[in-house]
């Protein structure tokens, strides 16, 4: 039976290096999401940061700020949703599509 645990812990040690070498290789990658027709693109990190944000200057309009803040808060959202989809579909290879909860 220790034999049968050892292996376990094997296991369980090759799984977070390959998810910590895929977390690492994920902060090098960028996803981009746009809003308004392209008129605001965000680009984030796989490992979710915010790395640039392109507003065009005809959607810069002063009495209307409030559809800049709206476009601004949709791209980046998006953004973060695609590198966060990107993150657990790249560790699911690694996990078998198991749910370990705190892991990503």
């Amino acid at each position: 039976m220790a034999k049968g645990l050892g292996n376990i812990m094997k296991q369980a040690q090759q799984m977070q290096q390959r998810m910590a070498r895929i977390q690492q290789e994920l902060e090098g990658r960028e996803v981009e999401a746009t809003a308004g027709g392209g008129m605001v693109t965000a680009v984030v990190s796989g490992k979710m940061q915010l790395l640039s944000l392109k507003i065009e200057k005809d959607v810069v309009d002063p009495e209307d700020v409030e559809m800049l803040q709206d476009l601004v808060t949709a791209a980046v959202n998006e953004a973060l949703k695609k590198s966060q989809e990107m993150m657990q579909q790249e560790m699911g290879k690694v996990t078998g599509g198991m749910n370990l909860p705190g892991m990503f």
